[in-house]
């Protein structure tokens, strides 16, 4: 009996995305054997923590790197960095932000409910743009002498209406604050990794561990400025102040470097050609099923450059609502989460699926419909 069984819980075929609530990714053998070897020894956490960053930045081509507690962690801690630096007073204090720099400017239809990560150091946030778009007027207007960082989360989605990232960079360079880019969901492309910080100009690029690394979902990875990761040491565990609560184990830290030492090695092409062999077999299953409609969409929910299958169902005529459809697919057997799509239909993403899960999928919906 497995443990999850003895537990009573079911295992799900996630075919929604790398999402927290579901567990993020699954680990490859590769990341498990070395986080199981890391848990055999005891080690100087520091020295550890700054030895695996060393080598992540030469792997991803970056100055500097820190491993924290998942990518809200690392919006924390690198927001402290940037009102910090490595002053202890300052430090100490946080998140009483006092004669200190206080304000964190963002695109206001760019933001996302993670943010609440960048306020929990105490800071405001400075909202910037208007549904049509974003100048760069308005962003220098924005910075003062409050203004500790410039936050951007980038997504196809939204981006037409924030900012270009390099621009934005550039602005931030002129008046000396740090431009940081929560990417937690951007990989793929691998070439993210270094893309907004050696190519665009952001001072860090935040990313998640366990959502497209495939490492430990509680791990994350800030990438970029050598002193801003320094400062994100400063201000994290094992110190006893704003990031104590944020621990990286050994196993996480070394876990995720096995993660981009897998990811750096395989073909990415061919793992987007997998994704798309996979929503087109859904799209076939589907294609001649009446009252249904099947297509490709494009790019996925957090705008990487990948397909999801997007299936709608004519309700009236199906005589089932999509609502109750993703409730007999959660609550059959196997249990099956899928994300719901517009007000009658769903969508399937590859990324999270095994090979041939999205054979179980298609036969499942299909019984769900009639």
């Amino acid at each position: 009996m497995g443990i999850y069984e003895e537990l009573g819980i079911r295992t799900v075929i996630n075919g929604n995305a790398t999402l927290t609530r579901l567990g993020g990714s699954l680990m490859p053998k590769e990341v498990l054997d070395a986080m199981l070897e890391a848990a055999r020894g005891f080690v100087d956490i520091v020295e550890l923590q700054e030895k695996v960053g060393q080598e992540i930045a030469r792997l991803t081509h970056n100055e500097a790197a820190y491993v924290s507690c998942g990518a809200a962690a690392g919006l924390v801690l690198s927001t402290a960095a940037c009102i910090t630096g490595l002053d202890s007073e300052k430090r100490e204090r946080l998140p009483h932000l006092e004669g200190m720099k206080n304000e964190v400017i963002v695109h206001k239809y760019g933001r996302v409910g993670y943010d609440y990560a960048i306020r929990q150091v105490g800071v405001k946030l400075v909202e910037i743009g208007r549904p049509e778009g974003t100048t760069a007027e308005e962003m220098e207007a924005a910075i003062t002498d409050h203004t500790a960082a410039i936050f951007q989360f980038p997504n196809a989605h939204r981006d037409p209406i924030q900012l270009p990232i390099e621009e934005g960079a550039r602005i931030a360079q002129k008046y000396n604050v740090p431009f940081i880019v929560d990417a937690a969901a951007q990989v793929p492309p691998v070439r993210n990794l270094w893309h907004y910080t050696t190519e665009l100009g952001a001072d860090l690029a935040i990313f998640s561990g366990g959502k497209g690394l495939r490492g430990p979902q509680s791990s994350g990875l800030v990438l970029g400025r050598q002193d801003l990761i320094e400062a994100c040491a400063f201000n994290g565990p094992p110190s006893p102040f704003i990031g104590r609560g944020m621990k990286v184990g050994k196993e996480e830290m070394v876990g995720l470097l096995a993660a981009v030492k897998w990811y750096l090695s395989f073909d990415e092409e061919e793992l987007i050609n997998t994704y798309e062999r996979q929503v087109q077999f859904l799209i076939d299953e589907f294609s001649s099923i009446p009252h249904v409609t099947a297509k490709r969409n494009f790019p996925s929910e957090a705008g990487q450059p990948m397909p999801r299958a997007e299936i709608i169902f004519d309700e009236e005529r199906l005589r089932i609502s999509r609502d109750e459809i993703l409730r007999q697919l959660k609550e059959g057997e196997p249990s099956i989460d899928i994300a719901s799509a517009g007000a009658n239909g769903v969508f399937i993403n590859p990324q999270t699926l095994n090979e041939g899960e999205e054979r179980i999928i298609a036969e499942r919906l299909k019984e769900v419909i009639g």
